[in-house]
Parts: structure tokens; C-alpha cells; sequence
């Protein structure tokens, strides 16, 4: 259940808050499949379905002078070239990976904008799965790169033994490379997108159940005063929700960027 699905439901001895339980949906579709659909998959097709339509009408209908639409979209990819990809790799190398980046970018976005979009009512990074996939491209890329560049041997021994280490302490440091290189950094990008996602629909979700109980449920009219305090408090959050979902692309493709640059050799 979402943030504003939660406002049909509240129970008579207080209102209904949202609980793990809003993340882990039942099965809607092909039940008992390998194909088995939720909700959070539905909104995720969705979603990807709708930002997939939006660019391929607006590339299809471009034109030399653009308008108002055109120039909308044309401004957000030039921002996530300009301003993310080629202000950390640079025009040369950046060009390589700004499909990449931009897909991140938007894809995130869109996803966590469905968290305050009703009948949505849930972003759809909001499980870890999502979060996990993006991260994973990402390392995939990095350890592409860095091959690439300079050769599974040369590059794991950068990774493993960083130069002007006294050789004692690469016994304890070399795991602890081993384990980021593998583990610490895609579960930070995961974690930080997930958690940030989470904790949103939580808080929006527990303001408008509380609006629901002292609005509609409760039957002493005088509770519609915080209620009413409680539902500024929910558009308030929403809005807050609409900034985090932009932050939170703006931040993983960020790192997605600078992890993948750090692959490549210094004095390039």
C-alpha cells in the first residue's frame, strides 16, 4: 500500500501506519509463475513504459526550432552531459558513458517520482532490488573500464596494493580493498538510494494515515483541527518527496560517474 493508499484504511482504535509489509505486495498477475507480477513490478513497467513514450514522441517530433517541450527535455539531457558526465570525465572520455549516466538519471527519477504520483503510490526503488541493479551496472563498468585501460593484472594490482604502502600492512589492507572493490561501494549506492526511499513513503505515508483517522474515522470533530495539521504535514512531505527523487538521481549518477572514472588511469 502507498503513501496515499494508506488514506482509505484506518483502524478504529487509531490509524492504520505503514509497516514493512507496504514493501513486500502480494502477487496481482500470472500468480505462481516464474512471471509472477506485484505491484511494485507494475508500477516499475509502468513507469519505464511511460519515460520510454515520452522520449522516443518527443525525438520523433523534434525540430530545429524547438519548443517549450522540446526545449525541456533537450535542457535536462544537456544538464546531466554537461554538468554531471563531462564536469567529472571530461568531454573525451565522457562521451562514452553519457547514454549510460543519462539512462540512471532518468530511469531513478522517474522511479522514485511515482511515490507521490497517485494510483502509483510507491516509488519503485523502493524495494532493494532496483537499487541493487543500478549499482551493479555501474560496477560493471568500472571493472570494464579499468581492464580495458590497463589490464586485469595491472588493474587489480592498483585496486589491491595502492603504490607507497609499506608491504606489512597490505595484509590488512588488501582484504579491506578486496571488499570494497566488491562489496562496500555498490552496497553504498544500493543502501543510500533504498534507505532514502524508504524512510520517504514512510514519513509521507504516517502523515496521511493520521489524516485519515482524524479526519474521516474519528467521530469527535474536534480532532479535525490536528487532523488538518497532520495534512499539511502529508503535502508538505510531498513536496519534500518530489526534491528527494531528483537529489537521489542527481547523487547516484554522480558516483556512478566518479566510481567509473576512478578506473581509468590518473594521467590521462
Amino acid at each position: 500500500m502507498g503513501a496515499w493508499g494508506t488514506l482509505v484504511l484506518a483502524a478504529e482504535s487509531g490509524p492504520h501506519l505503514p509497516s514493512v509489509e507496504d514493501f513486500l505486495p502480494p502477487e496481482i498477475l500470472f500468480e505462481g509463475t516464474p512471471f509472477a507480477i506485484n505491484r511494485i513490478i507494475l508500477v516499475r513497467l509502468i513507469a519505464t513504459a511511460v519515460l520510454l513514450a515520452v522520449m522516443v514522441v518527443t525525438a520523433y517530433r523534434a525540430k530545429v526550432v524547438p519548443g517549450r517541450w522540446q526545449s525541456a527535455v533537450e535542457w535536462v539531457l544537456e544538464f546531466i552531459r554537461d554538468n554531471i558526465v563531462y564536469q567529472i570525465m571530461g568531454e573525451l572520455r565522457g562521451r562514452r558513458y553519457v547514454p549510460m549516466i543519462t539512462t540512471l538519471f532518468l530511469t531513478i527519477f522517474v522511479f522514485n517520482l511515482c511515490g507521490v504520483i497517485p494510483g502509483m503510490n510507491i516509488a519503485a526503488t523502493a524495494t532493494i532490488t532496483m537499487p541493487l541493479v543500478f549499482a551493479i551496472w555501474t560496477f560493471c563498468q568500472y571493472w570494464i573500464a579499468g581492464i580495458r585501460e590497463k589490464g586485469l593484472g595491472p588493474f587489480l594490482k592498483e585496486e589491491l596494493f595502492p603504490a607507497g604502502v609499506p608491504w606489512p600492512i597490505y595484509i590488512i589492507l588488501t582484504p579491506i580493498q578486496l571488499l570494497e572493490l566488491v562489496l562496500i561501494r555498490p552496497l553504498s549506492l544500493t543502501i543510500r538510494l533504498f534507505a532514502n526511499m524508504i524512510a520517504g513513503h514512510l514519513l509521507l505515508a504516517t502523515c496521511l494515515a493520521f489524516t485519515q483517522f482524524y479526519i474521516v474515522e474519528s467521530a469527535d470533530k474536534i480532532l479535525a483541527l490536528p487532523g488538518c495539521l497532520w495534512l499539511v504535514g502529508g503535502l508538505i512531505f510531498t513536496l519534500f518527496e518530489m526534491f528527494v527523487a531528483a537529489l537521489q538521481a542527481y547523487v547516484f549518477a554522480i558516483l556512478s560517474t566518479a566510481y567509473i572514472n576512478q578506473s581509468y588511469p590518473e594521467n590521462e
